[in-house]
């Protein structure tokens, strides 16, 4: 297939996002090497996202490239390739969130230096959406979001809390400083909990390097905690485990406690994530659907509220960029430019996926057979 049937081809199937090859609009494809379009035709989002990283093409504005794309839907119109049918066919027959398998996102992604994480994140250290309802930058939208979580949770200095998938603490931090509760923190990633030890230790706060799945490292003494918050740490587990997390939720939550459920969501169900996100960003990552959730959750836990506020995912990815880029220069020290366009492209593509509302963030609170007297929604 020559190069100007490719062409001709993707052109085809950018119409419906009105992107232009070498056009002048922001979101329009400069290329400035011809390889990249055979890459494209091959392998999908992969090839795209690969031949952006190699520097085979160049956007104005990746995230509203991302927006033209998603809104024109032309992902869909992709057929994929034999790999990539092969990759789907086998999340039928393959756990790919086991116990083993769960520690190489620590390895690839979440072990990265905690300087990286640091200047990006800012001083919150919440690797999750941001609540901007009322907040004007992102310091005081990820407090937003901490503060609606624990008035969401009902916390009171009585409370004991688990929170699973901790990260960098910044949450238990919170609560504990705020509110005064006990708290339990677990991560699979050693940086994460290193410096969560080093920078909220003074607190009444337990962190451990502990996968969920083995409560006899985090919690021995087989204690029922009050309430129970998973922020962020529900795309890692996979679809084939959401019943048994639920369940062993179930058996660490008291009779009257709450949990938090924060966490992206499909518009979709779907068994299989982007192969370029699965291979560079989030390995053996799967964002789920509202379906796979309600499913997963019968019998097992009532439905308090739910909550979506992904819009606000946009303003999030679009603050990590811009520090990202500010703290370039210390950084490059350390990462090479295919790092940079690496991250670049994840933070924005993904940015420009949630303003096309291709994907949403919901925060569900559960109980375990409903609270007395009814569960006042907070926003």
């Amino acid at each position: 297939m020559n190069n100007m049937i490719v062409s001709k081809y993707i052109q085809k199937a950018l119409e419906k996002a009105e992107v232009t090859i070498n056009g002048d609009k922001p979101y329009d494809i400069r290329l400035l090497d011809e390889r990249a379009l055979k890459r494209i035709i091959t392998d999908g989002t992969l090839g795209l996202g690969e031949t952006y990283m190699e520097g085979w093409w160049e956007c104005d504005s990746l995230d509203a490239l991302s927006y033209q794309l998603c809104k024109g839907e032309v992902y869909k119109a992709v057929k994929p390739n034999f790999f990539h049918l092969l990759y789907i066919l086998s999340t039928k027959f393959i756990n790919y969130q086991t116990p083993k398998r769960s520690t190489q996102v620590a390895q690839q992604h979440y072990n990265l230096d905690n300087n990286l994480f640091e200047l990006m994140l800012g001083k919150s250290m919440a690797y999750s959406c941001g609540y901007w309802r009322n907040a004007t930058d992102l310091d005081s939208a990820q407090r937003a979001k901490y503060e609606l979580v624990c008035k969401k949770l009902y916390l009171t200095p009585e409370d004991t809390l688990l929170d699973i998938g901790c990260g960098w603490g910044g949450f238990a931090g919170y609560a504990a400083e705020h509110y005064g509760c006990k708290v339990v923190g677990i991560s699979i990633s050693s940086n994460q909990i290193s410096y969560a030890k080093t920078h909220y230790g003074h607190l009444p706060i337990e962190f451990y390097i502990a996968d969920y799945r083995n409560p006899s490292v985090y919690n021995p003494k087989k204690k029922q905690f009050s309430k129970i918050v998973s922020i962020g740490a529900f795309e890692h587990f996979g679809y084939k485990n959401y019943a048994d997390f639920f369940e062993l939720m179930r058996e660490q939550l008291s009779d009257d406690g709450l949990f938090l459920l924060h966490t992206i969501g499909n518009n979709e169900t779907t068994i299989a994530t982007d192969r370029w996100i699965n291979k560079y960003i989030f390995p053996n990552g799967y964002l789920p659907s509202m379906v796979q959730i309600s499913h997963a959750l019968e019998s097992i836990f009532l439905v308090e509220d739910w909550h979506n506020f992904g819009a606000y995912y946009d303003n999030t990815l679009l603050a990590w960029n811009q520090n990202f880029e500010n703290n370039w220069d210390s950084l490059k020290s350390r990462f090479d430019t295919r790092f940079y366009r690496m991250w670049q492209y994840y933070l924005l593509m993904c940015a420009g996926m949630f303003r096309a509302r291709a994907a949403q963030l919901w925060q569900i609170v559960l109980s375990k057979s409903g609270l007395k007297g009814g569960y006042e929604s907070i926003r």
